[in-house]
């Protein structure tokens, strides 16, 4: 039987300043998953503590994080989980679109999915043969209709992506690796 790993993705909470407290769908849609990733723009370390209470939590800084939370996290790490590479970082940065420097960040590294943030823009697709993955935001959805969260599943080498709209939790799915 194959291992399953199902992966809660977050980014850009910015609490307190977006809101107090990480919502409460956040908690039910999380519950049971392997791990957490938060792709950066924390604000403050509460964040991690409160996630940590569901899964084990990888995240990094972002543009808003402070110095000491860029210090403990780092800005990119390259993951695995049963084989497959995730590479996670928050995507801010001079030139080139969001989801461009992230892809480029991990080029190297051959990932097969590459988790960022900053745009609160939800993201689902594959670009250069690898996952592009952004959850949005959960408490700041800025121009989009809904705020929102991600669910990455690894299953037989691959890894497919779910975008979560909160409030009224509509799931969409439109691509898999």
């Amino acid at each position: 039987m194959e291992n399953r790993v199902k992966i809660g993705v977050l980014s850009d909470t910015h609490i307190p300043s977006r809101a107090r407290s990480l919502p409460r769908e956040i908690f039910e849609i999380f519950k049971g998953v392997d791990v957490i990733l938060h792709a950066g723009d924390l604000a403050r370390e509460d964040v991690l503590l409160d996630l940590m209470e569901l899964a084990p939590v990888e995240a990094v800084a972002g543009n808003m994080d402070p110095p000491h939370l860029e210090r403990r996290l780092g800005e990119r790490k390259l993951l695995e989980f049963e084989g497959v590479r995730v590479g996670l970082i928050h995507g801010h940065g001079p030139r080139a679109t969001t989801m461009e420097r992230a892809y480029r960040a991990f080029s190297a590294e051959k990932p097969h999915c590459v988790v960022f943030g900053h745009s609160h823009m939800p993201c689902n697709t594959i670009y250069g043969g690898v996952l592009l993955f952004n959850p949005g935001s959960p408490t700041d959805k800025r121009r989009e209709e809904y705020p929102s969260c991600g669910i990455l599943t690894i299953s037989g080498g691959k890894v497919s992506g779910e975008i979560i709209l909160l409030k009224k939790k509509k799931r969409f799915n439109p691509f898999q690796r």
